[in-house]
């Protein structure tokens, strides 16, 4: 049996029996009189409860896990403190509510606990950014402060640049990133207009962003979000960024070289791929030797060049006459540029 056949059949017995509770008032003679009667409120009730118990029970609940298991600390944390506040005005109103006539005083009690509980949730949740705001104006710190891809609450914005680059999509089916992607409105309108460019090189990228794009909310429909949060007044999709990281209090991932700069010189946490994929690379030492496709001529007369699989470049002395050649080759030199690093070999 599911879970909302279960909560239907619980919610005809209790309704049933609710209705028969609201039937003993009524005087024995005119009960005896017409026995019938007694039962058409209990009947309504106990249909009633079948019918809409599922949608005051296990749905609402199914929604609140989901909503819990996405929503950030922050926000979990306003909703509980509005909950209790709301628990709280509840209660001292339950006192006067009790002293109404039946069954006045036997329902509203309890509908007052489930509105004031609602109203106090929600108000908290919705009012969430100013709550945290004023909680670290006092000390407090609530939410990831530094790295939220770390802290698993907060999401990460993505920059038209990742989604575009595409390797974002296999990074994030790997698990490394636990944090929700978030793709603001105005950086699918960026993609949007890079897809409809004249330019056929532009449009390629901007329909190969929004392909990527689709493909992962796909994937992971949980975890990637178009999120309608904007900036008033501020024009550049960069600068939107920046600030709407600050707003959130959540991290930017970028491939762009001077968005990377200008978000980290004003305290928002950056994550660029280009550096992950540089960190990640296979660390080569001068004498080791491995086997390399000498695929094009090099800038020096005798050099040959290759690629690595990450798609490092390879420089071979003396490797000009085995181009299109596989050949084992011994590394003489790595050196690390602000291009990216290269590998100076020999054939061995």
């Amino acid at each position: 049996m599911g879970t909302d056949q279960f909560a239907r059949l619980a919610g005809l017995v209790a309704f049933g029996v609710l209705g028969f509770y609201l039937e003993l008032p009524r005087p024995l003679a005119e009960l005896l009189a017409k026995p019938w009667d007694g039962f058409v409120l209990p009947f309504a009730l106990a249909l009633f409860g079948a019918v809409a118990t599922p949608y005051i029970s296990t749905r609402p609940a199914r929604q609140v896990r989901r909503f819990l298991g996405e929503a950030s600390l922050a926000i979990a944390l306003s909703g509980l403190v509005g909950l209790v506040l709301g628990l709280v005005v509840a209660a001292l109103l339950a006192i006067p509510l009790g002293q109404l006539p039946f069954p006045f005083g036997a329902l509203l009690p309890s509908a007052g606990a489930l509105l004031c509980a609602w109203l106090g949730t929600t108000f908290f949740v919705a009012r969430q950014r100013e709550i945290v705001a004023l909680a670290r104006s006092r000390g407090l710190r609530i939410g990831a402060a530094g790295n939220p891809a770390a802290a698993g609450g907060a999401g990460v914005l993505l920059d038209s640049s990742v989604i575009i680059d595409g390797r974002i999509a296999d990074i994030f089916a790997t698990g490394f990133i636990r944090a929700q992607l978030w793709v603001p409105g105005f950086v699918l309108i960026e993609l949007q207009r890079v897809a409809d460019s004249a330019d056929a090189l532009r449009r390629g990228r901007g329909r190969r962003g929004l392909e990527i794009l689709g493909r992962m909310q796909k994937d992971f429909p949980d975890t990637v979000k178009i999120i309608n949060e904007d900036v008033p007044g501020v024009r550049e999709v960069d600068d939107k960024l920046v600030r709407l990281g600050q707003k959130l209090g959540c991290a930017v991932m970028t491939n762009d070289f001077n968005l990377n700069r200008v978000a980290a010189l004003q305290g928002v946490v950056v994550l660029n791929i280009n550096e992950l994929a540089s960190a990640v690379r296979a660390v080569l030492m001068p004498g080791e030797s491995f086997r390399l496709l000498v695929s094009a001529e090099g800038k020096e007369l005798s050099q040959g060049v290759g690629y690595l699989e990450d798609g490092t470049m390879v420089v071979v002395d003396d490797g000009r006459r085995h181009i299109g050649a596989t050949i084992a080759v011994v590394v003489t030199k790595v050196l690390q540029t602000a291009a990216g690093r290269m590998v100076f070999t020999r054939p061995e």
